[in-house]
């Protein structure tokens, strides 16, 4: 009987450390596997929003950014930084334009307003 026991219980620990083994390389295939940026040809300098300078505003503005094969912003969408901040980096950013690629990819663009 201790035995079957001890065997049983050798097969459920093979069992879970398989399981174990496998889910990391499950979750490994699902990460990006292109991480090279495009160059960017044409790059427009945010102006420092009036507000913003009277209040004595400052950071950091993130925004994903996805650029067409042909190398303009199709989209964007605001990843953090100061409300008063964002619209003068949004305005920026769609005049942007970069090197074309053979697909869409998506980049995060981080500006800073010091």
């Amino acid at each position: 009987m201790k035995l079957r026991v001890r065997s049983i219980g050798l097969v459920v620990a093979l069992v879970l450390s398989a399981s174990a083994v496998l889910v990391p390389k499950a979750l490994a295939q699902n990460s990006p596997v292109d991480t090279a940026r495009r160059k960017v040809k044409t790059r427009v300098v945010p102006d420092f929003p009036i507000l913003a300078k009277q209040m004595n505003v400052t950071g950091k503005v993130k925004i994903e950014v996805t650029i067409s094969p042909d190398g303009r912003v199709t989209s964007t969408k605001v990843v953090g930084g100061s409300p008063l901040l964002v619209g003068s980096a949004l305005d920026a950013i769609k005049r942007w334009r970069f090197e074309s690629a053979t697909k869409e990819s998506t980049e995060i663009i981080e500006f800073d307003f010091n």
